[in-house]
């Protein structure tokens, strides 16, 4: 009866959907924003990293989309590395993420980072105790010498779900063809292992947490709220400035010469299905 009691009052509390309407407005306002705070970054040669964590089904592939749908993809490089070959897993085990830190000019979203270790490794148990020791002992010196210090702006957003709402999700995964990819036998058994993520999130943002690089939790439950909120909280963060574009002017087209064909007079024309 007292569960019963907190669903409801949590559905009570919760925010009301937001109409789709009013959602691609304020993104379309947000992205205008971020092809700012793009040029930006080119213009002062500035170097941003953003880590996107979070349980499975919170929704770090969605925003990630919707951070890079209206910015060059030479400046905005998404990052989701799969699982590490067998020279990987002999390299010391942040060298597959540096490689891909950015050089001048260039902002990169990682889908799932070096926190792979305090997560699925952990609760799945593919790293040993002494190896997930040392990750969380050595993280916050690493995330303060290598990155913050050398210059890179650092962020992390840990997405977060209910776990009703990650249930519901995956059965919507499971009866949508266009969502079958995001299905794995590994991703499905964090329904399972719930409580053993929660222990092993609960430890890493414990430990991680730092004024250096600190943790910033995204409730994302609501995905439409979750996605506005994360990136307005990204773009308050940097001090970007506004940087005057320099647009060029659209020339006279030349003139069309002597015995000049129009179309391209070879090749095999796509049937007009629609």
């Amino acid at each position: 009866m007292g569960k019963a009691k907190d669903k409801k009052a949590e559905k009570a509390a919760a925010p009301e959907k937001m109409k789709r309407k009013v959602f691609e407005q304020e993104l379309h306002d947000l992205q205008v924003e971020l092809t700012r705070l793009q040029a930006w970054v080119k213009a002062a040669q500035q170097r941003i990293v953003v880590v996107f964590e979070g349980r499975d089904t919170a929704g770090k592939g969605g925003v990630i989309s919707r951070i890079t749908g209206r910015a060059s993809p030479r400046v905005f490089k998404h990052i989701a590395l799969p699982a590490p070959s067998d020279r990987e897993q002999s390299q010391i085990y942040a060298q597959r993420y540096i490689r891909h830190f950015p050089a001048a000019g260039e902002i990169i979203l990682f889908d799932r980072s070096w926190y792979n270790r305090a997560g699925v490794e952990r609760v799945m148990g593919f790293c040993s105790d002494d190896e997930y020791e040392r990750f969380l002992a050595l993280t916050p010196a690493f995330e303060r010498e290598m990155i913050v210090n050398s210059g890179i702006i650092l962020r992390k957003y840990f997405l977060d779900v209910s776990q009703d709402e990650q249930r519901r999700r995956f059965e919507a995964r499971i009866k949508d063809p266009l969502k079958h990819w995001k299905l794995s036998p590994m991703d499905t058994e964090s329904v399972r292992r719930w409580w053993d993520y929660t222990a092993a999130y609960q430890r890493m943002i414990a430990a991680t947490h730092t004024p250096e690089a600190p943790w910033h939790i995204v409730p994302a439950d609501n995905k439409r709220r979750a996605r506005l909120n994360l990136i307005r909280h990204l773009l308050d963060s940097i001090p970007y400035e506004k940087v005057p574009p320099d647009l060029p002017k659209i020339p006279k087209a030349q003139s069309r010469p002597k015995g000049a064909r129009v179309g391209l007079g070879a090749g095999e024309l796509v049937p007009a299905h629609y």
